[in-house]
Parts: structure tokens; sequence; C-alpha cells
């Protein structure tokens, strides 16, 4: 068996065992573009083959899962564009949570800004925002707090009439805010989030989404971590989760 045998029959066993596609995808996201495409060819193969076997009928179950994926698949997404924690003082040069990265984005966040209004999708500016006595400051600083310049959107990014302003005191944006509310009323079920910092805030926030039920989206060019390795994982950590089922279905259902 050659070497380009053996990696095709380890593949192969691998889309054979039943593992989540998402979870292999992952898993193998540092392969080799080779390893990649081999892993398309194996998935294609096998698919193949099992088009060319008889047909055999779900069980009334299976069905009804099988028929709702399919619909919810179908269905198209209702967004809401986030800009989380785009302020003084995460921009600034010099202030003690800088995340530097961040002012690198900022001409690519704008653009996707100014498509989103033209698209009517709505946009969800979600801001840092502590009182001066606020405990938190005492762990990471004086920072965003209520009333001062550093608080304020970075002014290439300053919202625009009809954009919303949710403000938050910690890393999720759903924690003591009204951002479930606004939400709602914006009958969303896709967050598109936007911001830094990737490994904090986005990170935080895409979690409580996801088991919110909504499905989360964050454009590479449009979020900033502390690090180009930060944001490698949690990207590739948002990546591997899906929405919670239950959550979403109700969710879907809420929304008609």
């Amino acid at each position: 068996m050659t070497h380009d045998d053996e990696t095709i029959a380890e593949l192969l066993a691998v889309v054979v065992s039943g593992r989540p596609d998402l979870l292999v995808d992952v898993g193998l996201a540092d392969a080799p573009p080779a390893v990649k495409v081999e892993l398309a060819g194996v998935r294609e193969a096998v698919s193949g083959l099992a088009l060319a076997e008889s047909p055999i009928m779900p069980s009334p179950g299976l069905r009804e899962r099988i028929v709702r994926s399919l619909a919810e698949r179908a269905r198209p997404a209702r967004r809401a564009m986030l800009v989380v924690d785009m302020q003084n003082d995460h921009l600034t040069p010099g202030k003690p949570l800088e995340v530097p990265r961040a002012r690198n984005i900022v001409p690519a966040l704008a653009a996707r800004l100014e498509s989103a209004r033209r698209e009517r999708v709505p946009i969800v500016y979600v801001l840092d925002e502590h009182e001066p006595d606020d405990s938190d400051l005492d762990n990471w600083g004086t920072h965003n707090v209520k009333g001062t310049p550093g608080a304020e959107v970075w002014a290439p990014l300053t919202p625009k009439p009809g954009d919303r302003i949710v403000r938050k005191p910690t890393y999720s944006a759903f924690v003591r805010s009204d951002l479930a509310e606004v939400l709602a009323e914006l009958s969303v079920d896709t967050l598109v989030l936007t911001g830094c910092a990737t490994e904090v805030g986005l990170l935080a926030t895409a979690t409580d989404a996801l088991q919110r039920g909504y499905a989360v989206e964050i454009p590479p060019d449009a979020q900033a971590g502390g690090t180009a390795a930060n944001e490698q994982v949690a990207l590739g950590l948002v990546q591997l989760l899906a929405p919670y089922g239950r959550a979403r279905q109700a969710l879907l259902r809420q929304l008609g």
C-alpha cells in the first residue's frame, strides 16, 4: 500500500465512523491542503456508493428529524450585525485594555456596516460600560467608564440613525443587558459578530447566543483578538459549535 493509499484508507475510516463532518473539519483544520482535497474525494465517493444502494425508508421519528432539519437549513437567515466593544478605550494606543489589532479591522468593518445598512440588516452596537465604582475595574483597570470619552465608539465607526445600542458590563453581551429583548424585537435568528476582543467578548457572546438558539457568524476580517493565535483558537471553538437544537427550534417557531 502506498502512502497515498494509506491516507485514503485513514480518511475513509473517519468518514464512515459516523463522526459529524463539523468535528472532522475542525480536527483537520491544520491539515495540508492535499489531505483536505483527498477528504472531499472520499466523501464524494462514499456518497456515490450510498446513492447506488436501494433506498431504505427511515423510521417516522428519523424522517421527521430529517425533514425538520432540511426545512431549517432552507429557511433564509434573518441576520443582525453586532459591533462589540469597538470603543476608544480598546482602540486608543497606550490604554490599559488596548487591542492593537482592532485598529486594523476598522476599514473592513466600516465597509461591512455600510453594506448592512444598504441591505437593511439591523445593526446593534454592543458597548462595554462601567460605573466608576464597579469592582470589575479592580481586575481590569479603569476602562469604559460611563460618561467618559473612553466609553465612546471609535469615531470612524460612529453609529448612525436607526442603529441600536446595547450596553453591557461584562464579557457576554447577553449578561445584564437588554440584548435579548432587542433581538426579539428585530426578529432575527442569526448574529454576525464583529469587533473585539475575539477571545473575550465575541467568544462569550457567541457561546451564549448558540445556547439560546441563534446561529453565529464571525467574519474573519471584522474581528480582532489580542493575538492571531488567540483569534484562531476562538474562531475554531465557535466554528465547532452549533446552535442548541431545542432552543433553535423554539426560536424559529417564535419568529414564525
